[in-house]
């Protein structure tokens, strides 16, 4: 049987049938689900814009540290509260949970196999998540299909059944030019790591700059197989 969140999920589909999300359903969704709403960001040129287009609107912002994170991230993440104004709520991986997994495997252990890495992932990024999302009814992401080979097919509205969540992706059909350049137009500030190659960034120890002609992914746990670059944050049925 459907809970009552998902049958909303439902009726929102309905209501805009045949027509494309536009960036404004941003609006309708925070006088939807008032003070439930709220977005994921990792200081992206993507979630910059974002958190221009939310910034005068009812939805909460978080973002994960992992503390692994680079240095620009933590730069950018201090500029852009300066800049929005807008409180930035922070999750934490479980400190007892951490301590035990390093002190067992040792603090680069992600590099030793796909297990170790996802499981990682899993205590610094995917527990936390749950944590930040409790509460809510939305989940606002960043996600562009350009990112990922696997995000082609995905919905710009769509039902998260592990997170019991309705999920929006604003940006997922813009294509890298029209995010820097929104990103300019509105002086917004920005990871300088992207002007150094980087596309993806994440933790400092998983993210390298792209070379020209690779695809946006490969930088991003660049000791793997291609289909196996998911952290579990976005899981899309």
């Amino acid at each position: 049987m459907e809970n009552n969140l998902e049958i909303e999920f439902n009726k929102l589909l309905e209501e805009a049938s045949g027509e494309e999300f536009k960036v404004d359903f941003l609006e309708k969704l925070s006088e939807l689900f008032p003070g439930k709403v709220i977005f994921s960001t990792s200081f992206s040129y993507e979630d910059q814009v974002v958190t221009h287009l939310i910034k005068n609107l009812d939805i909460d912002i978080f973002t994960l540290d992992t503390g692994r994170l680079f240095e620009q991230t933590y730069e950018t993440w201090a500029a852009s509260k300066a800049f929005f104004k807008k409180k930035i709520k922070a999750y934490y991986p479980n400190q007892d949970v951490l301590q035990e997994f390093v002190s067992e495997h040792g603090p680069d252990s992600f590099y030793q196999s796909v297990d170790q890495r996802k499981a990682c992932c899993n205590i610094r990024k995917v527990q936390p998540l749950k944590q930040a999302l409790k509460e809510y009814k939305v989940w606002i992401t960043g996600l562009r299909s350009e990112h990922s080979t696997g995000r082609k097919q995905m919905p710009q509205l769509e039902w998260d059944a592990d997170h019991q969540i309705i999920k929006f992706h604003p940006l997922l059909d813009w294509t890298t030019k029209q995010v820097e350049d929104y990103v300019q137009a509105h002086h917004l500030p920005y990871n300088y790591l992207h002007k150094k190659g980087f596309v993806s960034i994440g933790c400092a120890p998983c993210t390298r700059a792209i070379k020209e002609g690779e695809d946006f992914r490969a930088g991003r746990w660049w000791w793997e197989d291609a289909d196996k670059k998911e952290c579990g944050l976005h899981i899309h049925q």
